[in-house]
């Protein structure tokens, strides 16, 4: 027979009430303090799973969370009724493109993508196989970092590869956790990298035909001065995101606030009337820090 759960509020009403609830509750500290000292191996990867299923599950809480607060303060009518120059137009039509791209791991130019991405990140150490216990390292959710994918798409690959590749630096810097006073449970590298780039492209409304927020209409401007600009502004999210989970001293129950802080301060900087190229966003200095 199963066990209803008693709720362990003392009942006037019953001396011997009290008592099993007071034996309940002593049982039930006692497996979560037995739970608590387990294996911090295992603990992680439950932690990379929590990340990862935030972008892939039915009721992704990323999603609503992006959905929920969306571009409210920074969206207006105003912002609606305007052109396109023709770079931009093929530029956001191409990057737009690139977003609809799904991870298919059984495509060659896909796979030499992840293998290219282990060896920027730890170039000393062989990749065994694709599907390795190996990519736990980097902050997958398992063995095989294709089922990351399915939330965002080949663009988060491509994302954290660009930022391998330009700012191998910072992105060693974030990948191993140096620098800073770091927190017991630190977020997983990689799938954080996923959620950065979800959050871009809601941030700047993206998947629209044309961005309807001031942001989004101003980073076309961005865009349009640099091919490269969302992939740029990507490691300067992740940077910036970063350097808010230090300053906040974050730990992963925390990531969702952390993250909607990072979508602010871009939103605000996106803002800027001053601002023409993507390497005069204040945060841009985080990438050589």
């Amino acid at each position: 027979m199963k066990l209803r759960r008693r709720k362990c509020i003392p009942s006037c009403a019953s001396h011997h009430r009290v008592d099993e609830d007071e034996l309940y509750c002593n049982r039930k500290k006692r497996e979560e303090e037995s739970a608590c000292s387990r294996n911090s191996t295992h603990v992680i990867s439950q932690l990379a799973q929590c990340f990862s299923n935030a972008m892939v599950g039915p009721r992704a809480w990323i999603g609503g969370f992006f959905n929920r607060y969306g571009n409210k303060k920074f969206g207006s009518d105003k912002y609606l009724d305007y052109t396109l120059t023709p770079i931009q137009e093929e530029r956001l039509q191409s990057l737009q493109e690139r977003l609809g791209v799904p991870f298919d791991e059984t495509r060659i130019e896909h796979q030499e993508a992840l293998r290219d991405l282990w060896s920027a990140a730890f170039p000393n150490v062989k990749l065994k196989s694709l599907i390795s216990e190996q990519w736990k390292d980097m902050g997958w959710q398992g063995a095989n970092p294709s089922t990351d994918f399915r939330g965002c798409g080949l663009i988060s690959l491509e994302n954290l590869l660009f930022f391998a590749t330009t700012y191998p630096v910072t992105f060693r810097r974030l990948l191993l956790k140096e620098g800073g006073k770091r927190a017991q449970w630190e977020y997983p590298f990689a799938v954080a990298g996923i959620n950065v780039s979800y959050m871009l492209i809601q941030m700047l409304d993206l998947q629209s035909e044309k961005p309807k927020c001031l942001p989004g209409l101003n980073f076309l401007k961005l865009l349009e001065e640099e091919e490269d600009a969302f992939d740029v502004l990507y490691c300067i999210a992740f940077a910036l995101m970063d350097a808010q989970w230090l300053a906040m001293q974050a730990s992963y129950m925390e990531f969702n606030e952390v993250l909607l802080v990072t979508k602010t301060q871009l939103e605000r900087e996106l803002s800027l009337e001053d601002v023409h190229r993507i390497q005069e966003l204040p945060a841009y200095n985080m990438l050589f820090h």
